[in-house]
């Protein structure tokens, strides 16, 4: 009883220490850091740091007045809805008809490109860079105004064409298409009616201002998680130079600078958890590319990826030609693939975060998206894509299940030996040694056949964070959308009375808990039950507090992948349940059941 309180007077000081370092130490750091950047966005500052080209400007914009500060073209499609800015004919002003901001219908499209040069910008430029001895500022840049010259509002079957003309003679034909997806093509063409000779080369840049994983205090719980960076999303600088994939996660970009690349094909931009920004080069061309960060204007850290190609030389009365292309949209891996296909773009799929597993995380994608198709429902698709890999692991689980029963068969004789010899651990070792030779138990049999299942288990787990398709998915009841966190909670009394409780300081991650968690973590301990207790006190009272610990933890996941643990969890305590009775092993079910069982004829017998 007395180990019981100092845990548990453990467990009350440790949640004490936390609630005080919230107060006196995370929450006045988080509000000195607001108020810098409140200070450093009122700065009406017009340079920026940029060693390629000056990015001038007003930098406190709302969305509507950096709209309106330019000539625009506009972008209709079945998948797109934006704007073109023909100061440097940017790609800044794009939203994704097809997605919205949360599960309602009725709220805003997922935006993707922002023309805003504070907090939140992010754009593509194309333009030309010289290789000889000419300026590059009359080279087609960042803020050349191009001059729209043929077509009205950019779709499917109408393209449009933009011209600008350098003090130098060169003039720059720019002829801009979109398909009914993500994908636009940039063809330009270039003459040269000057005197001189010109090398010059086309590049690229997307640029973003502004971690993405930062959210403001004001972001819902639901945005909170689904913009969280960890070990298991990659969200920053990705693409493919050559055949070498290069992936910087935007924390480290900040901290350790950026990298340089040079192949032959490939693509380069930002990715997010679902969205894609990246520009194409043609598969034949030899790439430079360069991924950095600097300071902006407004303090904020700016992140950037560009590329540029092979010099082209062109003679006075001569014209040279170069394509690119730039996909902006979601990451829907059927979209992905056929434009990897289709345009022989190098490993364009990968832009999808698979993770080491990706072997095993495309395969389990396939499966989800053919039961998917045959159910109409994402989470039915999810407990059958469970039940089949169950199915497939029976035998490897049935042997270990099997060497857990034999294992608790053995817990008496254990204790035995135990007390027997609890003043020498090494005669105790061995006579444990002999135990289970004598009864043929090998006691690491449970567990090595559970570590073959380790990989298969986090690929799956990869597949349905990393899914598109389970955004705003609808499972049954209270869930709605498979990608957002339960949204019943304990301190809500489960979506009776209109109240988050999820900001309060450590308490909260307790309150946030909500129906499918508290069924993972009871499955959890359900299964616990089952399995050998621990040969030490202090490890069985840590192992029974885990159930817990992973309720809490798991509560703030999505509903889609706490689903799949509860499911999971339930058809590995009904296969261990049963393979433990075969093995003639009384389960504390057995236990609780025939207790229950008497009581019911004590009170039929009245």
């Amino acid at each position: 009883m007395g180990d019981q309180k100092n845990l548990f007077l453990a467990i009350g000081l440790s949640l004490v220490v936390l609630l005080v370092y919230q107060m006196l130490v995370v929450d006045p750091a988080a509000r000195r850091q607001r108020a810098a950047q409140e200070v450093a966005q009122t700065q009406n500052v017009s340079v920026a740091q940029n060693d390629i080209e000056v990015d001038a400007g007003p930098v406190l914009l709302s969305r509507e007045d950096a709209i309106a500060a330019h000539q625009r073209v506009r972008i209709e499609t079945p998948a797109l809805d934006g704007s073109i800015n023909l100061d440097g004919a940017r790609f800044d002003d794009l939203f994704l008809r097809q997605f919205r901001t949360h599960l309602d219908p009725a709220s805003a499209e997922v935006m993707l490109l922002d023309p805003r040069k504070s907090r939140g910008g992010y754009f593509t430029n194309f333009g030309w860079r010289a290789a000889d001895e000419g300026a590059n500022n009359t080279l087609p840049g960042l803020n050349t105004h191009w001059t729209l010259v043929a077509g009205e509002v950019l779709t499917p079957v109408t393209p449009i064409t933009l011209q600008y003309s350098s003090p130098e003679g060169l003039v720059f034909e720019r002829l801009i298409s979109v398909d009914e997806q993500y994908m636009f093509t940039i063809s330009d063409t270039v003459r040269n009616e000057g005197t001189a000779t010109r090398i010059i080369a086309p590049n690229g840049m997307v640029r973003r201002y502004g971690n993405p994983t930062e959210l403001s205090e004001n972001a819902t719980r639901e945005e909170k998680m689904k913009n969280r960076s960890g070990f298991i999303l990659h969200q920053g600088a990705v693409g493919a130079i050559g055949e070498k994939l290069v992936e910087i996660k935007y924390r480290k970009l900040a901290k350790d600078g950026g990298a340089k690349n040079t192949g032959t094909g490939g693509w380069l931009g930002f990715t997010d958890k679902y969205w894609l920004s990246a520009m194409v080069p043609p598969p034949d061309a030899s790439i430079s590319s360069d991924i950095r960060t600097f300071t902006g204007v407004s303090g904020d850290t700016v992140f950037e990826a560009s590329y540029q190609l092979d010099a082209k030389t062109i003679a006075p009365g001569q014209s040279i030609s170069a394509e690119n292309r730039f996909f902006a949209g979601a990451k829907q891996y059927k979209v992905l693939q056929a434009y990897q296909e289709n345009l022989s773009i190098t490993r364009f799929d990968m832009s999808i975060d698979w993770g080491i597993f990706w072997f095993l995380t495309r395969p389990y994608f396939n499966a989800l998206d053919f039961f998917y198709g045959l159910v109409g429902n994402f989470g039915i698709a999810i407990l059958i894509l469970t039940l089949v890999i169950k199915i497939i692991f029976f035998p490897i689980a049935n042997r270990s299940y099997a060497s857990m029963a034999r294992m608790k068969a053995l817990q008496p004789k254990m204790e035995e030996l135990r007390a027997q010899f609890k003043d020498e651990p090494q005669r105790m070792q061995q006579e444990t040694m002999e135990l289970y030779k004598r009864e043929k138990v090998n006691p690491v049999g449970g567990c090595l056949p559970m570590l073959l299942q380790i990989p298969i288990f986090y690929a799956l787990y990869k597949t349905l964070y990393i899914s598109i398709e389970m955004r705003h998915a609808p499972f049954f009841g209270w869930v709605k959308d498979l990608s957002a966190p339960d949204p019943t909670h304990i301190g809500n009394l489960f979506g009776l009375i209109p109240w988050d409780p999820t900001g309060i300081p450590v308490l909260g991650a307790v309150l946030a808990v909500g129906v499918w968690p508290l069924l993972m973590g009871i499955t959890m301990a359900a299964q616990q039950l089952l399995n050998p207790p621990a040969p030490d006190p202090v490890q069985r009272r840590i192992f029974a507090f885990m159930p817990v610990i992973f309720t809490i933890m798991l509560a703030p996941f999505a509903a889609g992948l706490v689903i799949y643990w509860a499911w999971n969890n339930f058809l590995s305590l009904i296969q261990q349940y049963f393979i433990t009775r075969k093995n003639g092993v009384e389960t504390p079910f057995d236990k609780y059941l025939a207790i229950l069982l008497n009581k019911i004829g004590k009170g039929e017998a009245r």
